[in-house]
């Protein structure tokens, strides 16, 4: 498999994606989770296997969007450490040609950010809030919205060392 063919199918079956998980326990109470996604129908769970063994990190799990009748299986990269040093790079190498291209700048500032502890901040994190929600058509398929993540006390909560960010 080379790299051509990977960034083409990226550019139709995958996406870059922060989503945000509801953590009480954080002190934001959210979690920001970058994920580079390739989607494939069951039927051709071969070439996510060999997409997987190329970057040689990720799993691959069914998709579970509810109601879906459909058997789409999905590869997943969640590791920050493995998006940093491998797909980060990778695209950054080979550039992605449709409009994609755009989400994965801002996912590699996001997962930049992440790798700083910047997402520890509450300047930093209202940043990668932002900026996750710019990606994949403006947050258009989100189930959250930005308000519900970006609450009162995040937006009035932060720190003059969080300020160097902006």
């Amino acid at each position: 498999m080379d790299a051509s063919y990977i960034v083409g199918f990226v550019d139709g079956e995958g996406s870059f994606h922060v989503a945000f998980q509801k953590r009480p326990e954080l002190k934001f109470g959210w979690q920001a989770i970058p994920e580079f996604h390739i989607s494939q129908n069951f039927t051709s769970r071969e070439v996510l296997e060999e997409i997987k063994n190329f970057f040689g990190c990720g799993y691959i799990k069914a998709n579970d969007a509810p109601g879906k009748r459909d058997k789409t299986l999905v590869y997943v990269v969640r590791d920050r450490n493995d998006l940093q040093n491998k797909v980060v790079p990778f695209f950054r190498k080979f550039p992605l040609h449709t409009a994609k291209r755009g989400d994965f700048e801002i996912f590699q500032e996001i997962v930049q950010m992440m790798t700083m502890d910047r997402h520890l901040t509450s300047l930093g994190f209202q940043k990668i809030v932002r900026l996750a929600f710019r990606m994949n058509a403006n947050g258009k398929y989100r189930k959250l919205n930005i308000n519900s993540i970006l609450t009162p006390n995040i937006l009035r909560d932060y720190t003059l060392d969080a300020q160097v960010i902006g």
